[in-house]
């Protein structure tokens, strides 16, 4: 694939590297407006949108026409002061990208974990793959990212769609708190599959749904 990613920072360049090494053609151009448009017209396969959250609205609306019809992956998180959600009471951040470049196919996805994981090759724990969830509405978009996400080694989950996107911010905002503000190890917080109250058939067809 060729894939632009807007950003040059520390999860542009841990997500950039790992698809390069899976073989995918990658440009990632940050700071001025040419650097950025430039990455964004590359990535005729998908684009990452790897800015910091206060930049991404501006950023996006200024390439809006660039990215209209790209699959626009969204990995950003809306997290301020004492971890708090910036987005609270309004609509997600992936959903006022969306609104910015309307055009675009807008996903959802690797907003979870610290560019530290995505250096991990692959990033897999006592055995198990890491899952990722993605959320999005167009069914194509969804099917190049989760091949992304199983160039990583990593395990796409299905969460819905975009107007699920809020609930996978809060989530790495509650996360965040727990792992910076409080040292926790914020994994013990749920259970195993076949303690969480889930029929075995709900749960092959959750699997089947995520992996599809």
């Amino acid at each position: 694939m060729r894939i632009g990613i807007l950003g040059t920072g520390a999860m542009a360049r841990a997500l950039g590297e790992q698809w390069e090494r899976a073989g995918h053609d990658v440009v990632a151009g940050g700071r001025t407006r040419g650097g950025l448009r430039a990455a964004a017209e590359h990535g005729t396969d998908a684009v990452l949108l790897a800015v910091p959250y206060a930049a991404v609205v501006d950023v996006v609306a200024g390439l809006a026409g660039t990215l209209a019809g790209r699959v626009l992956i969204d990995c950003t998180n809306p997290v301020g002061p004492d971890f708090g959600l910036l987005t609270a009471g309004g609509p997600a951040a992936a959903e006022r990208i969306a609104a910015a470049a309307p055009a675009a196919r807008v996903v959802k996805a690797f907003n979870l974990c610290h560019e530290s994981v995505w250096r991990l090759t692959p990033p897999v724990f006592a055995g198990r793959p890491l899952a990722v969830p993605l959320c999005g509405d167009d069914a194509d978009a969804l099917a190049v990212v989760r091949r992304l996400v199983r160039d990583l080694g990593c395990t796409p989950l299905h969460a819905g769609g975009l107007d699920r996107a809020g609930l996978v911010e809060a989530t790495a905002a509650l996360l965040i708190r727990l792992w910076v503000g409080e040292g926790a190890d914020a994994q013990a917080i749920a259970p195993p599959l076949e303690f969480a109250g889930v029929s075995g058939s709900a749960a092959r067809a959750g699997r089947r749904s995520g992996s599809s």
